[in-house]
């Protein structure tokens, strides 16, 4: 029976069946054939062999269709994928040719081309200053400090204990395979020597204060410009100051100094809100009196300026009729004059029979009004 025939009995190359059972029409009931052993196995393959290349063992078509498959093998070792988070670079004879983004892709077989396939979306961590438990060798938790990253000299020269971390990744898998020999070590050199310059002209207070956040981006940017200029197709996502303290061995010195000058931060807070409070109510009070004294000047010379144009209009009717204007002027004066004073009226030239006596201040006693 030909190899053919047997496939199309769905019989294996070797005679029995795929199930290893007998073909006998009930299910697979009959008697189990013992499996081939190895030596079957080499026999009945050669003689498939020899089938295919016309029953002669010395014939060429089976080396050619070896040599066919080696070579399909060979070539399809070429094909290669980058991952999302990759980045591929061809190498050709060693020397780097192009890159290529995430997908299927083919380069040629080794030992003519190769290609690598960076992590280039994984987010790299450099601690300076310090390292953690675990690399520094202690079995306690906590951190271990370097003091010869981190011991810097600030511009008002104090020395300051600062550490820091460098989260960076890689934006250009070619650059960062072949134009830096040691990506680690040149990323945390670059920082360091870009704190060291931020921290020497930055103030000590500065430091421990509010400015961590300003110097963490000039680092960054001093750090990044170094590195763009090596050409390290490293990108500094960012820098996280992770301590800043004076030095332990004054550290104690220190927080009383900077006590003292809480303490005369919060005398100048309170005297100056004192001065705020004082200082506009004075100035209030100050024009408050200018203004009642530009009221009592605008008062008293309009009240002059009355006058005097009463006395111009008077002396204008005294020049045109004196007696008359004489007489009123000396009536309206004895009004003013005798207003609030009690009168009494006595007529001496009365007669007998009529009581020379008028007593006004008892009839405006009596008076309904």
């Amino acid at each position: 029976m030909s190899f053919k025939d047997k496939i199309l009995k769905n019989q294996s190359p070797w005679g029995a069946p795929p199930g290893g059972g007998s073909n006998n029409g009930n299910g697979g009931s009959g008697t189990r054939q013992q499996p081939p052993s190895l030596d079957d196995i080499i026999r009945n393959f050669q003689k498939t062999i020899n089938k295919f290349s016309g029953g002669k063992p010395g014939g060429s078509k089976p080396i050619i269709m070896g040599l066919i498959i080696v070579l399909g093998l060979y070539f399809a070792s070429g094909l290669y994928r980058v991952l999302p988070d990759e980045q591929g670079v061809v190498l050709r004879f060693g020397k780097f040719v192009n890159t290529t983004q995430p997908g299927l892709h083919y380069h040629l077989p080794r030992p003519f081309e190769r290609a690598l396939t960076p992590k280039v979306t994984k987010v790299n961590r450099i601690d300076v200053g310090f390292r953690p438990a675990s690399d520094s060798g202690r079995s306690s938790s906590g951190v271990g400090n370097v003091p010869e990253e981190s011991l810097m000299l600030t511009g008002d020269e104090n020395i300051v204990d600062i550490n820091y971390s460098i989260f960076w990744v890689i934006k250009d898998a070619g650059n960062f395979l072949f134009n830096i020999q040691s990506p680690v070590e040149t990323v945390k050199a670059t920082s360091e020597t870009a704190m060291r310059e931020v921290i020497a002209k930055s103030k000590i207070q500065s430091i421990l204060t509010e400015g961590r956040s300003q110097i963490e981006v000039e680092v960054q940017e001093i750090t990044q410009k170094i590195l763009d200029q090596y050409g390290s197709g490293i990108q500094i996502t960012q820098v996280q100051t992770q301590q800043a303290d004076p030095p332990s061995q004054v550290i104690d010195a220190f927080r009383d100094v900077q006590a003292a000058r809480a303490d005369r931060e919060r005398f100048k807070n309170e005297a100056e809100g004192y001065a705020n409070d004082v200082i506009p109510r004075a100035r209030g009070e100050a024009e408050k009196i200018l203004q009642e004294a530009e009221a009592y000047k605008k008062q008293v010379v309009a009240a002059a300026e009355g006058e005097a144009s009463r006395f111009l209009a008077i002396y204008n009717e005294y020049k045109n009729a004196k007696q008359v204007t004489q007489e009123r002027m000396y009536l309206e004066t004895m009004e003013k004059v005798l207003a609030d004073i009690d009168k009494v009226i006595i007529d001496k030239n009365s007669g007998s029979g009529v009581v020379p006596y008028l007593p006004l201040p008892e009839l405006r006693k009596k008076d309904p009004k």
